[in-house]
């Protein structure tokens, strides 16, 4: 499921939505044999609260609602299964803190079809140290996104239909872009940018009032990095 799942016009429907996804995850599981998961992505977006920037709905209170029902009750959708005596707990919250291997691991994955080395990923995971894990996937698509820029461009706007749709020609095929490390860096220094212009017209902060992402002493920086 995705966040915009979460919210409707229609009261119950997001918790109505959760309940049918999860029955048909215990349905595969039951009748195919094959483990299975209900993923929501972008979780905190959906359903969570920042500050003053959100309002808490009566579909906000029955997803919580929902997902604390199922949590409370794993056994009641799982296959039979081998369970200590003492009742089962809910999941602690876990915050993710990456350390720099842990960064570099990540990005491996992230550019692991670019034909990118170890140690260039380590060098771009270095040169942008204050940066989270989306940071480098951003990264990675802004490249792709140019090279869309650059099809569209040179094929023309009010031709881009004929070519998508039902075109002679057959589909689309765009040679794979360079991803070489100065072509990432490059890349790199322009998000930096388009942050720092953010933070000047102070967008970032109007957003983000009052909200604590990751409690009153959380923080979303690697190990070791202090802004200056």
């Amino acid at each position: 499921m995705s966040a915009g799942e979460l919210e409707s016009g229609n009261a119950g429907e997001p918790a109505k939505l959760i309940r049918q996804r999860y029955r048909e995850a215990s349905d595969i599981i039951k009748k195919k044999g094959q483990m299975c998961a209900l993923f929501i992505n972008d979780l905190d977006a959906g359903a969570g609260r920042m500050g003053d920037a959100t309002q808490y709905t009566v579909n906000n209170q029955m997803v919580n609602a929902t997902l604390m029902n199922i949590a409370d009750n794993p056994t009641n959708v799982q296959l039979p299964g081998v369970y200590k005596e003492e009742t089962i707990p809910r999941v602690p919250k876990y915050y993710w803190n990456p350390t720099r291997e842990d960064r570099v691991g990540v990005c491996m994955g992230i550019f692991h079809e670019d034909n990118v080395t170890r140690a260039e990923v380590e060098k771009l995971v270095d040169a942008f140290p204050g940066q989270s894990i989306d940071f480098f996937g951003a990264l990675r698509a802004r490249v792709y996104d140019d090279k869309v820029r650059e099809f569209v461009s040179n094929l023309g706007v009010e031709n881009l239909s004929k070519r998508l749709v039902n075109s002679r020609e057959g589909k689309v095929e765009f040679e794979k872009p360079r991803m070489a490390l100065d072509v990432l860096m490059k890349y790199g220094r322009y998000l930096v940018e388009e942050q720092d212009n953010v933070k000047r017209v102070q967008l970032a902060e109007a957003y983000m009032s009052g909200a604590e992402l990751a409690g009153s002493a959380g923080s979303s920086m690697p190990e070791a990095y202090k802004a200056h």
